[in-house]
């Protein structure tokens, strides 16, 4: 089956492509950048039609987490690691056991230059497993002293980033009473979800498992079929699953005044930041917005601050959103262009070599 989306520019320091040697899964790293430091990105376990489907996925996300910790001000580079399963592979403990040894082996190969955490279909406790062959991995449970799950502090800067979203085009912060679709149930869209639904929101939401049916009654939401959420009418439109949800026909049909949502890489093509702008949609760019557990992850491992320390600094990313906001509102341009531009200073100004293994 050839690859259903085509592969991104390469403009990457590093990247690794293995089988690996226990598992005998597809297993891709990519080192974006190292400018401003260890590259910090977490690790994808995800089914794909084709191991280029895969490559590509490492890709986009490995770039897409230079510009997430250049823009969120920590001294980090971009980095991302994929686990690829074939389609209609379903893995058993040991296998599963086999995949994380065979990630902490790729990831130590980098020598330092790239930090793995958990990410959409791994968990701490997979990092644990990592932790069995590198040093270079974050995230690690509560239980063994590490920083634990960062979907939480995710969760928060999202909530801070919704707010200055509703508030610049409501002219209010305040939740109670704005039609929020939130399309994913995940960690943090549950999360999102179970706050916006106490303080009042008037909420819709859906995910691919219909299991999240049930917590659509506890919280008294509406339910949309996966696929039609776009448009039910929203103040603003929630991404938090996978990425590419907003393609042009979505874009086209989009019933809200604002989107801004974790998910990564949520436009499936760069210029649909554009497409959204000329029908009058703002859009908070994603890796400003689903910043908070990488911040997190980054100063707990370097002991930079206390918890509730941390915990502001990622309630802070509302606060650079409305300055995206500002700025883009000043110069007549995008907030992706202008988010872009924030990140792009940064890097900049930072060492011009990248760093040597």
């Amino acid at each position: 089956m050839s690859h259903t989306l085509p592969l991104p520019d390469f403009t990457h320091e590093r990247v690794e492509v293995i089988t690996g040697r226990r598992s005998g899964l597809f297993l891709a790293v990519a080192l974006h950048s190292s400018v401003l430091g260890s590259a910090l990105g977490g690790a994808r376990l995800w089914t794909y039609p084709h191991w280029s489907d895969a490559l590509g996925d490492a890709l986009r996300l490995s770039a897409a987490m230079t510009l997430k910790n250049a823009a969120a001000g920590l001294d980090a580079g971009g980095g991302k690691a994929v686990i690829a399963l074939p389609e209609g592979t379903m893995l058993d403990a040991d296998r599963r056991r086999a995949a994380f040894l065979d990630l902490g082996d790729a990831v130590e190969a980098l020598n330092g230059l790239y930090r793995t955490a958990e990410d959409v279909g791994s968990t701490t406790d997979d990092m644990l497993t990592v932790r069995e062959r590198t040093e270079h991995v974050v995230g690690l449970p509560d239980a063994v002293g590490g920083s634990g799950e960062p979907a939480g502090p995710t969760s928060l800067g999202v909530y801070a980033s919704l707010r200055a979203t509703l508030e610049r085009v409501t002219g209010s912060a305040e939740v109670a009473g704005r039609r929020i679709t939130i399309s994913g149930l995940g960690q943090v869209g549950s999360r999102l979800a179970l706050r916006l639904a106490a303080e009042g929101a008037v909420l819709t939401v859906t995910d691919v498992n219909p299991a999240k049916r049930d917590l659509a009654r506890e919280l008294q939401a509406s339910w949309s079929e996966p696929g039609f959420e776009h448009l039910v009418p929203a103040d603003v439109f929630v991404p938090a699953g996978i990425g590419g949800i907003l393609t042009s026909e979505v874009i086209d049909d989009l019933d809200a005044r604002a989107v801004c949502g974790p998910a990564n890489n949520p436009l499936a093509e760069h210029s649909g930041s554009d497409r959204l702008a000329a029908r009058g949609i703002l859009y908070a760019p994603d890796f400003v917005v689903n910043a908070g557990g990488v911040i997190y992850l980054d100063l707990e491992a370097k002991k930079l601050g206390t918890r509730d320390e941390i915990m502001d600094r990622v309630a802070g990313i509302g606060d650079t959103l409305r300055r995206v906001f500002d700025d883009a509102a000043e110069r007549g341009i995008t907030p992706l262009m202008a988010a872009e531009g924030l990140a792009a200073q940064r890097l900049s100004v930072g060492d011009r070599s990248p760093a040597m293994a």
